[in-house]
């Protein structure tokens, strides 16, 4: 039976300066082992809750759990067991593929010799083992894409966040992109996803939260989200259903 691997009870955030909150008393629970699709309108204080979630920000109230351990006592811990692939590419572009991840296997504390196995691993499944040596700066979009989910996947974590892993990549890359994550789902891993391709999301996603103005306004898995809309025929309508069709920038 899956457990509650993160905990978000009444979290509250105000940026200085703001009349709004970002996040205002969000309360969400996911499960171990699940694909938790992150979902909201530009805006809609996603970004802001992962970082409170990673231990990069504080709260103005409320509190995080991650595997039981609290996030705002224990975030230099926790992070350990976080990988994050943002969506702005992390990586150096004047270094080669293998001198990013060798760089990035050490910031996780990783033995030289589990580097190189990891390294050699990653780059064979997503189909960059004859790029190791190459400059990232020549990469196309896909391959970098790529590179910037193995950086977050080098330590093993048992939690991965992925802030829109597809997003300006060919149709190939993002196949192979998907098609991975679906092989994590099979192993275990639990996986927050947020992507604004909610033909994805349908896809990998076996539960979902919907935030909207810093609040959350609908949770649950997949299926359950979807049959109390049915006068939606897919997840996309019941998106702007929930959310608005006004242009959100």
């Amino acid at each position: 039976m899956s457990t509650g691997a993160i905990r978000l009870d009444s979290i509250t955030k105000q940026y200085p300066n703001s009349a709004k909150r970002a996040v205002s008393e969000l309360t969400l629970e996911i499960q171990e082992g699940s694909v938790f699709g992150l979902l909201g309108p530009n805006g809609a204080g996603k970004s802001t809750t992962v970082m409170m979630l990673c231990g990069l920000m504080r709260p103005d109230s409320g509190s995080i759990s991650v595997f039981g351990t609290d996030v705002m006592e224990n975030g230099a811990d926790i992070r350990k067991h976080i990988g994050v692939a943002p969506q702005e590419i992390a990586l150096f572009p004047t270094l080669t593929a293998y001198e990013n991840l060798f760089y990035f296997g050490r910031m996780y504390g990783l033995k030289a010799s589990e580097i190189r196995a990891q390294i050699k691993k990653y780059l064979q499944v997503f189909g960059l083992s004859e790029k190791g040596n190459k400059i990232v700066s020549t990469f196309s979009g896909g391959m970098k894409k790529r590179l910037n989910l193995i950086a977050a996947l080098l330590h093993q974590p048992k939690l991965i966040i992925l802030d829109e892993p597809t997003a300006g990549v060919d149709v190939q890359s993002r196949n192979m992109i998907l098609d991975f994550l679906e092989t994590l789902k099979k192993e275990g891993t639990t996986i927050i996803y947020s992507s604004h391709v909610l033909e994805e999301v349908e896809r990998i996603c076996s539960h979902l939260g919907i935030i909207d103005e810093g609040k959350l306004i609908s949770t649950g898995t997949r299926t359950s989200i979807m049959g109390a809309h049915d006068d939606c025929k897919n997840l996309e309508q019941v998106f702007l259903k929930l959310t608005g069709k006004n242009i959100r920038d």
